[in-house]
């Protein structure tokens, strides 16, 4: 998948595979390289279609089916994340010798030559949220910063504007798998927990996926609390960790022994109780951002300031309302196991939890040990329900067949100092459009049926 960086000059015949967000991106970053650009997409009307045909009226389109000749001619193949380079037609051009490449590639053969700053972040949870705060930080300490990847823009967008001083990349393990080329300031893999395990044949080829975001790297990241997620460097001297435990060594972010602070080494940062997002993970979260900015030489006063302001993401373990001394929690966000978990350890109050959806082929017996550990009350939606009440043998369970009568079930079951959580531990496309609009659909049944139930 190497090659070098594409100028106009350099015109190639090129076959995009996958319209939507980041196909387009691809096709408008190509075409104005002067490049033969068609795009073919398995979907008869894939999304974006019609503002393609108005904008490229020269770009061959194939929809309907990702066979086609131009494999076999085609100089460059730029796949979306959404479709997965094992697909035997890609698989075979790959066997073949042809290039392929996807956008975060083509954006870091672009962006090297500049010398500017990269920080990439990966990991099963908490990308949005560490990718978000890196970003307000580097703004607020008045360098130039632009954020994309797999949040906001699609990174081809981001070269339209003038060269940055930082860029803060969220990465997937989809878009990891076509890049090779990155540079980054620092980086990390915050986690690795089972998830999209319907397209990686194990938990170690999903991992090393992923492992691709250190290639190139001056400042490794690592989360000494994940065996596997450190597993992916073998050490030296630029790697720094994270992690709940008392630090070691001057190159290790964690809590100080009375528990009240974060620290590098023995260097207090910021107190847990200014930190306004729930859970032990999102303190995890706040180390990673600061870890990821120290290369910058940021202030400190610049960091924390920022981190006492930050309230976290829509989605993601985030209070929608107080009603009756209970908590109602939208973690929409949570379309795995281990962002399930995360959620539940770090609530701190019996929980009412709502949860199901498309599994994705995970294992749900870990969720069910963390289940019966602290949950009083399962309320179970969607395709895979069963699979999750058959791993959490011995607590009281409920199905529902919409989210509002999963919301009616969790009021009656609620009580002064509960939690109801809806954290899914699944994906949303068996019901809703995508996980924002399966918890917006659930702040507005908490809306509807306990805010204004209760008349408050």
């Amino acid at each position: 998948m190497q090659g070098k960086l594409m100028t106009s000059t350099d015109k190639r015949k090129v076959l995009v595979v996958g319209m939507g967000a980041t196909g387009l991106s691809c096709v408008r970053y190509l075409h104005a390289l002067g490049d033969e650009v068609t795009i073919i997409d398995s979907r008869d009307v894939p999304p974006g279609l019609k503002a393609l045909r108005e904008e490229y009226t020269d770009v061959e389109i194939i929809t309907g089916t990702l066979e086609s000749p131009l494999y076999e001619s085609a100089d460059l193949l730029v796949v979306s994340p959404g479709v997965s380079i094992r697909t035997p037609v890609i698989a075979k051009a790959i066997e073949r010798g042809v290039e392929v490449a996807g956008d975060v590639e083509l954006f870091a053969r672009a962006i090297n030559e500049t010398g500017a700053n990269v920080i990439a972040i990966t990991g099963s949870n908490g990308k949005s949220t560490v990718t978000s705060l890196v970003g307000k930080i580097c703004k607020a300490a008045g360098k130039n910063t632009l954020v994309g990847g797999n949040i906001g823009k699609p990174v081809l967008e981001l070269l339209d504007e003038p060269v940055a001083d930082v860029y803060v990349l969220e990465l997937s393990s989809f878009q990891l798998e076509t890049t090779q080329s990155l540079s980054t300031l620092s980086a990390v893999v915050l986690n690795i927990s089972e998830d999209h395990m319907d397209r990686y044949s194990s938990l170690e080829d999903y991992a090393g996926s992923k492992a691709t975001i250190y290639n190139n790297c001056k400042h490794t990241l690592i989360n000494r609390d994940d065996d596997v997620a450190s597993s992916l460097v073998s050490g030296g001297d630029n790697v720094v960790s994270f992690g709940m435990s008392v630090p070691k060594t001057d190159k290790e972010y964690g809590i100080d022994a009375d528990g009240l602070f974060i620290v590098c080494g023995t260097e207090k940062l910021l107190a847990l109780s200014d930190i306004r997002m729930l859970g032990q993970h999102n303190i995890g979260n706040v180390m990673a951002a600061m870890a990821l900015v120290a290369p910058l030489t940021i202030p400190l006063d610049v960091i924390s300031g920022v981190t006492k302001q930050f309230s976290g993401l829509a989605h993601r373990s985030q209070v929608v309302a107080e009603a009756s001394g209970v908590s109602w929690v939208n973690d929409s966000k949570a379309t795995n196991v281990g962002a399930t978990i995360a959620a539940l350890q770090g609530i701190n109050r019996p929980v009412i939890l709502i949860a199901g959806g498309e599994g994705k082929d995970a294992d749900f017996d870990p969720l069910g040990k963390v289940i019966t550990q602290y949950v009083k009350h399962l309320i179970l939606i969607g395709r895979d329900a069963k699979l999750i009440e058959a791993s959490a043998k011995g607590v009281e369970c409920t199905h529902a067949a919409s989210m509002e009568q999963a919301v009616a079930i969790a009021s009656k079951a609620a009580s002064s100092g509960d939690a109801v959580l809806l954290s899914p531990a699944c994906a949303s496309f068996d019901m809703y459009n995508s996980f924002e609009h399966r918890g917006n659909v659930f702040s507005e049944a908490v809306r509807n049926q306990v805010i204004e139930g209760a008349g408050q």
